[in-house]
């Protein structure tokens, strides 16, 4: 990524370790699919979010995603079974009956919204975040220019790249990374390779 690597040399060498950007965005889900695996997947490994959604799609799917209805409509102890905690089960069905409802809107419609206008109306259902949107943002809507800068491995990333002693602060790394525009999805991806290598791409 050659904007990227003019950034700064330490920038060039971790593009030059970690390789082309193969960041894998999933343009065909809808947002209310995709904000419920965000929801699903959080605080969660990859694999223990994947044995959820599978689950969730057996119980009410029939092995499909569950339509917005199927999931309103869900028993809230099917939901626990499939291994949602009580907070994400209701977090889920809000999701889904604000799509009954239009008030999420489908890709089509989203894909027209500003980034910050997508924020303000999906933060407004409970238990919708800042940073699931954003992950709407950079998987669903294939936005290049989203950083979730309350991201822990975007802050660390940034810490190993840079070799300092702390994470910056969310709002520390929204001004850092305004020299990362209009690429800080790119960006992104790249800091969050740099936990897995736990060092620093200079080293």
């Amino acid at each position: 990524m050659d904007f990227l690597k003019s950034v700064g040399p330490d920038w060039a060498r971790l593009i030059e370790r970690v390789g082309p950007c193969r960041h894998d965005p999933k343009a065909a889900r809808e947002p209310y699919e995709a904000l419920v695996r965000s929801i699903a997947y959080q605080q969660l490994t990859a694999r223990a979010g994947d044995a959820i959604i599978g689950r969730l799609k057996t119980s009410l799917g029939g092995h499909g995603f569950p339509s917005p209805k199927q999931l309103a409509d869900a028993d809230p102890d099917a939901l626990r079974a499939c291994g949602f905690s009580a907070a994400k089960a209701a977090t889920i069905q809000a999701i889904a009956g604000a799509a009954l409802s239009g008030f999420v809107p489908g890709r089509d419609a989203a894909a027209a919204m500003e980034d910050e206008a997508l924020i303000d109306r999906l933060t407004a259902i409970r238990g919708i975040g800042r940073w699931t949107v954003e992950m709407l943002l950079i998987y669903s809507l294939e936005r290049l220019d989203v950083l979730p800068a309350d991201d822990f491995g975007a802050r660390e990333g940034y810490r190993l790249l840079k070799a300092l002693p702390a994470p910056p602060t969310a709002r520390a790394l929204r001004g850092i990374a305004s020299a990362w525009a209009p690429h800080r999805t790119v960006a992104t991806w790249y800091l969050w390779r740099i936990p897995r290598d736990r060092a620093p791409a200079g080293t």
